[in-house]
């Protein structure tokens, strides 16, 4: 499943969870960014319906209670809701492709961007006298740590736009500069990374978005490259990492019913009056601290002292990033 339509999907959802009221398919289009059309041309809102049909059928294939009917024995046209006693289900059943897809989404949909369009779709709904219900999509749970780099490497991957940033090798104290053309932005096993045609090593080359120092600059003109057509960034970015063997534990308390997306690779569960104790495996403590601090205060480190470290240095990682973001001239 492609980003785009992952962020239309998860805007959809949002959507339908927030009025409990049927949306006809206008409404639907007026208001979920990745729809938008116009309807006086045949061909183009024939498209549309048929993109429509085919989300509908994705949602219904994951498990969401996606209703049809009418507001009112006058309306002539079909709406559609997501029926909310049905959706806090424990459990859907997902393969592991779909799985992936979902807890990307659940992971990006908070992120700036997609903020804004879930905000904007809302913002529609109530422009068009329908009621909002704020506290509809608390279930679906944000799991959110993108690095500062995100941002404009997708911006630039995007527009096509050539970039220089500094980036920090493990081995290495100097950051060294380089020059991409980004093709795109991927996560892996917790991690963000750019891959692209490196410049000055004429090359493909991955980056991890959290070893990029300092600001990501563009530099040239928009649309001065091509990617290679049907590129898989996955598979560079597992060719450059190479496997990982995750031989650490770590003993985590979970709030009853939170953190999902840990309880499903959880070696070991026990519930007891304060929680509920994850047993999970990692490679190193510093991926795992990235993945935990975006559970917020539903999760707590208890063990090991290295994991609770990287958690604590995450969070002051994070209110410094918040404190410079929030002072007078602390943004450029």
């Amino acid at each position: 499943m492609s980003r785009t339509r992952t962020e239309r999907l998860v805007n959809l959802v949002i959507c339908l969870l927030s009025t409990r009221r049927f949306l006809t398919a206008a409404q639907i289009a007026a208001t979920v960014p990745g729809y938008e059309h116009d309807p006086s041309d045949a061909r183009d809102h024939e498209a549309f319906q048929r993109k429509f049909e085919r989300d509908k059928a994705e949602l219904r294939e994951l498990g969401v209670p996606l209703e049809t009917g009418t507001a009112s024995v006058f309306d002539t046209e079909p709406g559609y809701r997501i029926a909310h006693r049905e959706y806090a289900l424990p459990d859907i059943p997902l393969e592991p492709d779909e799985a992936a897809a979902v807890g990307i989404a659940a992971r990006l949909w908070r992120h700036a961007g997609l903020a804004t369009a879930a905000s904007s779709g809302l913002a529609k709904l109530r422009a068009a006298g329908i009621d909002v219900d704020p506290q509809a999509t608390l279930g679906v749970e944000p799991m959110v740590t993108v690095d500062p780099a995100f941002a404009p490497l997708t911006a630039a991957a995007r527009d096509r736009r050539t970039v220089h940033f500094d980036y920090r090798t493990p081995d290495g104290d100097t950051p060294t500069s380089r020059r991409l053309q980004p093709w795109g932005v991927v996560c892996w096993r917790g991690r963000w990374y750019v891959v692209g045609h490196d410049l000055d090593r004429s090359a493909t080359r991955c980056f991890r978005l959290s070893r990029v120092v300092g600001v990501v600059r563009p530099v040239g003109q928009p649309g001065a490259y091509t990617p290679p057509a049907d590129v898989d960034l996955i598979s560079h970015v597992a060719r450059w990492s190479g496997p990982v063997e995750r031989s650490g534990r770590a003993t985590v308390l979970v709030a009853p019913g939170r953190a999902a997306g840990l309880r499903r690779w959880a070696r070991e569960v026990r519930t007891g009056p304060d929680g509920d104790r994850l047993v999970l495996p990692y490679a190193d403590a510093e991926t795992l601290a990235g993945q935990l601090v975006g559970y917020g205060p539903d999760v707590r480190v208890l063990d090991p002292p290295e994991v609770r470290e990287a958690v604590i240095q995450r969070l002051k990682e994070i209110v410094a990033r918040h404190e410079e973001l929030t002072t007078p001239g602390g943004q450029a």
